[in-house]
């Protein structure tokens, strides 16, 4: 590799856990080549044999399970409770790519709808459009390059993955487990590369037709840049849960909770504005703030820490000036907000000004913000009042209500008696408005990476 390293630190003290060489543009350029060189001989591998390969790397995660949970630990500060559901999670969406492998098959459309297509018959398949570069973040340094690489190889379009520079580790891990296999080499290239003329140059390489960026909003000026590439995002948001009048409080207050501070708040639907029915709102803030006060923040590798440190101390000063700017504008801070390091102790505002930024934007950090409604569709309205548009929840029982929710907010997906921070991974998954373009999940990926093609039968018997 090159001469340059790459430092990757643990958020919650900055030791040094690894040094890794960073790519240089002779080594992109030869995992682009092979990437295109296996293209038709993966595309070409039986069904079972790409399932076979998926179901083996599943199998190696497994029985590196602990290893690579504290390796997730290490790398994004996730504490070690959440980086091992975050492998399992992993595990089950290999092995969900390896049988939507053996189901990616097509639809027969008859076409005798009208005379002219009289004794004829379609029959459409997808194709891989080409080699894929995947872009991950570091917040879910498994998961999310599993939801890329999975429904590639599944469908027999070799990737190329890019980890966060900060978070590269557990894509390495992968990119190993794939090399042991069988599969062609360069079905999967994993190129930890910072931002730089070489990544920007990967990124638009014809030779790569199709982009898959999970991140921030910059990937919007990446579809830009490209526009002859088919481009999927997955951009975050300010995710907002409605608890009605009809709620079960303790119930809605345990769910809120995970989905607020699980990730430290690092998560695109972290659970960020609760919307409170106002004869609710008394006794939920009370058991809100009782419960949040009670979660262990500090070391991510004590399997008793619910909230662990960001990213850095950069991110955590961050979030330590939207509550400050937050409580100059006269939100009232119910409980935590205080910073020592890169770990910001789980905050709770009241009393926001909506067009403060840690309602408005997309906070990434433990911070919750509360605020009442009395009418239904004013409750709606201040989802929707936001230019994102990842996910929502809604607690109540009223299945009218449910809905009316799933038919009214500008959103990708609507949870029920859950907060917005539940990912269903068999699922479409992608957002509205400023939250993205296409949908990820693993059958769903699957057509993003394929076009369909056309097989017309004429002389058929129907």
């Amino acid at each position: 590799m090159g001469d340059e390293v790459l430092e990757v630190v643990r958020p919650y003290d900055g030791e040094v856990v690894a040094r890794i060489s960073v790519p240089t543009a002779r080594h992109v350029e030869e995992a682009v080549q092979q990437a295109v060189a296996a293209a038709e001989e993966l595309r070409s591998l039986p069904a079972y044999v790409r399932a076979d390969a998926l179901s083996a790397v599943a199998d190696r995660l497994a029985s590196n399970a602990d290893d690579i949970a504290a390796t997730i630990t290490a790398e994004s500060g996730k504490p070690i409770r959440w980086a091992r559901v975050e492998t399992a999670r992993g595990i089950a969406n290999f092995r969900a790519a390896a049988e939507e492998a053996k189901r990616f098959s097509g639809e027969a459309i008859r076409l005798d709808t009208d005379p002219v297509g009289e004794g004829r018959m379609a029959l459409v398949r997808r194709f891989p459009i080409g080699p894929v570069l995947g872009i991950t973040p570091f917040n879910f340094p498994l998961n999310l390059a599993v939801h890329k690489i999975g429904p590639a190889i599944a469908v027999g379009a070799p990737i190329i993955v890019k980890p966060a520079p900060n978070a590269p580790l557990t894509a390495l891990r992968l990119a190993e487990f794939f090399a042991e296999g069988t599969l062609p080499k360069g079905a999967l290239s994993v190129l930890p590369l910072p931002v730089g003329d070489t990544l920007e140059a990967l990124v638009r390489d014809p030779r790569l037709p199709v982009l898959s960026y999970t991140g921030s909003q910059v990937g919007w000026d990446l579809k830009a840049s490209v526009p002859r590439k088919h481009v999927v995002l997955e951009l975050g948001g300010n995710a907002a849960a409605i608890v009605h009048n009809d709620a079960d409080v303790p119930t809605a207050v345990e769910k809120i909770v995970a989905g607020g501070f699980i990730q430290a708040g690092q998560t695109c639907i972290s659970t960020q504005r609760v919307i409170v029915h106002e004869d609710l709102y008394a006794e939920f803030a009370d058991v809100l703030v009782e419960r949040v006060k009670a979660l262990r923040t500090g070391d991510p590798s004590d399997p008793d820490t619910f909230v662990g440190p960001l990213i850095s101390e950069a991110a955590a000063r961050r979030v330590e000036t939207l509550i400050a700017e937050a409580v100059d504008g006269g939100a009232q801070l119910l409980c935590g907000g205080v910073r020592e390091g890169a770990t910001v102790t789980p905050a709770v505002l009241s009393a926001v000004d909506r067009e403060s930024a840690v309602w408005s934007e997309e906070a990434f950090g433990p911070v919750i913000s509360m605020t009442t409604y009395r009418d239904i569709g004013d409750a709606f309205a201040l989802v929707n009042a936001s230019r994102y548009g990842l996910q929502a929840g809604i607690f109540t029982s009223d299945i009218g209500l449910a809905f009316a929710a799933h038919s009214e907010l500008q959103v990708g997906a609507v949870m029920v008696g859950d907060s917005p921070s539940f990912r269903a991974d068999p699922a479409p998954y992608g957002g509205w408005k400023e939250s993205g373009f296409g949908r990820e999940g693993v059958r769903f990926a699957m057509s993003e990476f394929t076009a369909p093609r056309v097989l017309v039968l004429s002389g058929v018997a129907l």
